[in-house]
């Protein structure tokens, strides 16, 4: 086990590395620099001087002298300061980087617990009436685009029936930290979080009916339905743990969304996370701050990979991490 923990460890370490490397050289090919658009916003500098700004910032230095000095700072805890925010990187990320949080993880947990009983429900029934309209309503929140869907909210809750805020995260006044303000700050997250869920929860409901299906085919359920085991224990109990391991998979694959954001979504309600914040910031040339939003989505995307490996040996005992000699 500590031998495979360490194994995955070192794989997430070299990916990283390798993702820091192309994020770098990417965000470097790109057309103009900080420089350049200091110069644009001050008719003032001349060419003299941005050729000197160049050589203090090390921006006349080849590509990969640049991105192995970045890297030596990175490992010793400076990620640089953000330009257009005039700050360190890490005093923007962190706080944006809990909003994403924990929209996007309440978006999760209510499309999970809405798309497993529901999943589970059709594929006891497949081909009937319910299952059939579990199909459409998948297919519908699936094919909907999600700011059409974020427009019809806010016309609905916000515009006609005026119950919840059209966007924004907080009402300006109320005191930080006061129950007034964590309750004003759950009802501004109400209707992002509905429109998450909304656009993830078809999604894992088709998942969930998929892989019930199949197991409920399987030999050993039809073994302990013949030895009178009840057919909700089997379900529920049995063929759902299973049937598990998919849903897990593919939210291990969605677990970097979670910090990376929903820019559509982040957008359209002026939430402030990490999606629109990485998008403004590779339109606003702040290099820093792009590369490291970025690297912190593929961190969280490795991490989400490494918790479904430990949760699949929890959900199927079959799964072992000890080597296995032929």
């Amino acid at each position: 086990m500590l031998r495979f923990l360490l194994s995955r460890l070192l794989q997430a370490f070299a990916v990283l590395i390798v993702m820091s490397a192309v994020v770098y050289g990417l965000l470097g090919l790109m057309p103009g620099d900080p420089i350049d658009l200091m110069v644009q916003g001050n008719p003032e500098l001349t060419s003299a001087d941005a050729a000197r700004l160049r050589a203090v910032y090390g921006l006349d230095r080849p590509l990969h002298e640049r991105y192995l000095a970045w890297a030596e700072a990175a490992l010793q805890g400076d990620f640089g300061y953000s330009r257009t925010h005039r700050v360190p990187v890490m005093e923007i990320l962190l706080p944006r980087l809990g909003n994403t949080l924990l929209l996007m993880g309440l978006s999760l947990i209510l499309a999970v617990a809405i798309a497993v009983p529901v999943g589970v429900l059709a594929a006891a029934r497949p081909y009937s009436a319910a299952d059939t309209a579990v199909n459409l309503a998948c297919f519908a929140g699936i094919s909907v685009p999600p700011f059409w869907l974020a427009l019809l909210a806010i016309m609905l809750f916000a515009v006609t029936l005026g119950w919840l805020p059209a966007g924004g995260m907080a009402t300006p006044g109320l005191e930080p930290g006061s129950a007034a303000a964590l309750a004003d700050r759950a009802h501004h997250l109400v209707l992002p979080v509905l429109v998450l869920a909304t656009a993830s929860v078809g999604h894992y409901t088709r998942y969930v009916r998929a892989a019930m299906l199949e197991q409920l085919r399987q030999d050993y359920i039809r073994t302990a339905l013949a030895k009178g085991v009840g057919r909700g224990t089997v379900i529920w109990r049995h063929a759902l743990r299973n049937a598990a391991i998919p849903l897990v998979t593919v939210i291990a694959l969605d677990f970097g969304l979670l910090f990376s954001g929903a820019l559509i979504t982040e957008t359209m309600f002026s939430h402030l996370g990490m999606g629109k914040l990485i998008y403004d910031s590779i339109l606003g040339n702040d290099f820093n701050l792009a590369l490291i939003g970025l690297l912190v989505a593929t961190a969280t995307t490795l991490a989400g990979n490494f918790l479904a490996d430990i949760a699949y040996a929890g959900l199927d005992p079959r799964i072992t991490f000890r080597e296995v000699k032929v």
